[in-house]
């Protein structure tokens, strides 16, 4: 299946926000008179000038652009943009400014379907005095059969990107994780070095809060979108805590080092690989049980199968060829959430289902549950096992 993905770019989307049809916008949304007063008068009547080697320009005002830092600025942009995906067929992703639109690209038909409706949101932005910046928005082909279309927007041909960042994750056109994961582990090694050279003190109290708290967000961030699958990258995180754990007074000894497994048992800290097991877990269950259950229903297929042993809430394990496509979260977590007795997973709240997981995890009848994760390849896929062990959980 081929898949074209057009990553759109508002010029200074913030600053360009026309302030007269944003109180049209809200008045049609239905936002109370005194609301839309209130807010009226906090944008208008503000000005600005510029001073270059101690020259001031004339004042001009300000009659466009929410005001950046604010509270309100972001939600008055979201509301502004609302109606954006109105009448557009493909699907559109939209976070802030940052807008995606994409469609599943099978025909020359497919492809000028996604072109009308790159056409609308065109027109939309020169209706609502909104501009794309040409040069940033880019369109990104997957699929070995893609037939690799040109897009227009503005009268220009769009550029083909084969990586892009989306908020805050590297997406490669082969759905290849390979350089996110150097990217997040760089990151952190930088953050870990400026931890070290900054504070004097190696104390456990001091120094693993620090890790917990500005290295460690780094390498699982969205982690359920990018989850390394490749050795090599499996291998580049973890050094990362390696790293860290080393640092910590009493971790040493003479010229002798702890093993990783002892350092993370001694500072009550799981190896990275099996966080992201947990999180897995976690997250699966917010998709069947709790807050993403909505969007849940789309990404997963449950069982109907009544007389099937296990929990109520067991999905369908579906098989793919593309190894890309077995590595996804939607994939890779079912057959372990299947696994899972029903205690856990009918706990009645994220906390309680936190602790049946963590007690499951660590039980002696959890030992015998291996999960095969990935498959051997010569592109350096390995066999990744989790056995569930009480030593070290």
């Amino acid at each position: 299946m081929a898949v074209d993905v057009i990553y759109l770019d508002f010029a200074k989307a913030f600053d360009t926000v026309p302030h007269r049809r944003l109180m049209i916008k809200l008045r049609n949304i239905g936002l109370e008179h005194n609301i839309c007063n209130w807010i009226e008068n906090w944008l208008k009547d503000r000005v600005q000038r510029v001073v270059v080697n101690g020259t001031f320009s004339n004042w001009a005002s300000v009659v466009s652009g929410v005001p950046q830092g604010s509270v309100l600025g972001p939600l008055l942009f979201n509301l502004f943009i609302n109606d954006l995906e109105g009448g557009i067929d493909s699907t559109v992703s939209i976070f802030a400014d940052d807008t995606k639109l994409c469609k599943t690209i099978s025909s020359m038909q497919d492809a000028a379907a996604l072109q009308s409706d790159l056409t609308k949101l065109e027109n939309w932005a020169a209706n609502w005095k909104m501009r794309f910046s040409v040069d940033k928005c880019k369109v990104m082909h997957f699929g070995r059969n893609n037939i690799n279309a040109n897009y227009l927007l503005n009268g220009s041909v769009l550029g083909v990107s084969l990586m892009e960042k989306d908020l805050g994750v590297f997406v490669d056109h082969k759905l290849s994780n390979s350089r996110q994961c150097h990217s997040v582990a760089t990151t952190a090694n930088k953050v870990l070095s400026c931890i070290k050279k900054g504070i004097d003190s190696r104390d456990e109290n001091i120094f693993l809060p620090l890790y917990r708290s500005l290295v460690r967000p780094h390498l699982e961030y969205a982690v359920q979108f990018w989850a390394p699958v490749l050795k090599k990258d499996i291998n580049e995180l973890e050094r990362v805590q390696r790293r860290a754990t080393k640092l910590v007074k009493g971790m040493v000894k003479g010229m002798e080092d702890l093993s990783y497994e002892v350092r993370l048992s001694r500072l009550g800290l799981f190896s990275l690989e099996k966080r992201r097991l947990r999180g897995d877990m976690i997250t699966l269950y917010k998709y069947i049980r709790w807050d993403y259950r909505q969007l849940g229903g789309v990404l997963f297929s449950h069982k109907n199968n009544p007389r099937t042993r296990g929990h109520p809430y067991r999905l369908e394990e579906l098989s793919f060829h593309l190894k890309q496509r077995r590595w996804f979260f939607t994939v890779r977590a079912v057959r372990l959430g299947n696994a899972l007795p029903s205690d856990v997973v009918m706990a009645d709240s994220v906390n309680a289902f936190k602790r049946g997981l963590d007690e499951f995890l660590t039980s002696r009848i959890s030992r015998a549950i291996v999960i095969l994760i990935s498959t051997v390849s010569t592109s350096g896929c390995i066999y990744i096992v989790y056995v569930c062990e009480c030593i070290d959980w």
